[in-house]
C-alpha cells in the first residue's frame, strides 16, 4: 500500500529533524554556535486527473485535479545566523563580534576557515591564536613584555610597554562578511569554510558597513533557545508517531483485504 511507504518518507524527515534539534540543544553552551532549522519539501504527485481536464464533450472542465503525494525530503539544515548574547569573561584576548561579521583564521596546512568564536589566546610565539592554536589572521604578535592589552571596537590592538607613557599598535584584526552567510559549509571547531553558495570573502575591519564591532573582554553565546528547540522536539515527537500510525493503519487495512480475498 502507497501509504506504508509515503508515511515511512516522514519517519525519516522526523528522524532527522530529531537528529538536527538534539545537535542544537548539545551546543547550547557553544561559544558562537549558530543553530540550525530543517526545511522540507513535498515529493512528487501521481495526477490521475489533472484541474481543468475536459470531463465532457460540451467542454466542461474539472474545476479541481486528483492527484496524490509521495511523501516528504529534507531539502536543508541551514543556519540561524541571528546574533547570540555577549558575555563578559574578563580575559584580554576574548572578542565577541556585534554584528555580521566573522574571524579570519588560518589553519595549519594553510587553508582559511572562519569563525564567530572569539576564544582567543597567545602561543608560545606571543601570537594570538584560537584555542586549538590556529592563527588568527592578520597574524599579531604581542611582545613578551607587555603589560597590558587593548583591544578597540574597530579591532586594532595596543600593548603597554615598559619606559612608555603611550601605547604600541601591533596590528589591527580582520574581519570578513559574506553574501549569503547561511551558504557557509561547518567543519567542526566553530569553523566555517566558503562555497559556491556563500560567495567569496569580503575583507574589512571593524566599525566597517556590515561587519559589525569588537568587544574585548566579551564572548558571544550560542544562539539556541532551550525552550524552542524543546518545543520543536515534541512537535517532531507527536509527527513521528503520526507517521507510524498510519503505517499500522495501512497494514491492518491490507490484512482485512487479504483476509476478505481468502474468505
Amino acid at each position: 500500500m502507497r501509504a506504508m511507504q509515503t508515511a515511512a518518507t516522514g519517519m525519516m524527515a522526523q528522524e532527522m529533524n530529531v537528529q538536527v534539534i538534539s545537535n542544537n540543544i548539545a551546543n547550547v553552551r557553544t561559544t558562537g554556535y549558530k543553530r540550525q532549522q530543517i526545511h522540507f519539501q513535498d515529493l512528487l504527485y501521481e495526477h490521475f486527473r489533472r484541474a481543468g481536464s475536459a470531463t465532457s464533450d460540451q467542454n466542461t472542465q474539472a474545476p479541481a485535479g486528483t492527484f496524490i503525494g509521495s511523501g516528504v525530503k529534507t531539502v536543508s539544515t541551514g543556519r540561524v545566523m541571528t546574533q547570540g548574547n555577549l558575555t563578559p569573561t574578563e580575559k584580554p584576548y576574548d572578542l565577541a563580534i556585534r554584528g555580521e561579521g566573522f574571524f579570519r583564521i588560518r589553519m595549519p596546512d594553510g587553508r582559511t576557515t572562519y569563525s564567530r568564536d572569539g576564544s582567543f589566546d597567545l602561543d608560545a610565539q606571543g601570537q594570538i591564536v584560537t584555542r586549538d592554536g590556529y592563527q588568527v589572521e592578520p597574524g599579531i604578535t604581542v611582545p613578551n613584555n607587555a603589560t597590558s592589552i587593548s583591544i578597540n571596537a574597530q579591532g586594532t590592538v595596543e600593548a603597554m610597554l615598559p619606559g612608555q607613557t603611550a601605547p604600541q599598535q601591533l596590528g589591527q584584526i580582520q574581519l570578513v562578511r559574506f553574501v549569503n552567510k547561511v551558504g557557509l559549509e561547518s567543519i567542526g571547531d566553530n569553523l566555517y569554510i566558503e562555497t559556491a553558495a556563500s560567495g567569496q570573502p569580503i575583507d574589512g575591519f571593524g566599525g566597517g558597513e556590515g561587519f559589525g564591532t569588537l568587544q574585548q573582554n566579551y564572548l558571544e553565546e550560542g544562539n539556541v533557545q532551550a525552550v524552542t528547540e524543546l518545543s520543536s522536539l515534541i512537535a517532531a515527537q507527536r509527527a513521528y508517531e503520526m507517521n507510524s500510525k498510519v503505517i499500522t493503519a495501512a497494514d491492518q487495512m491490507m490484512s482485512a483485504t487479504t483476509q476478505m480475498f481468502r474468505g
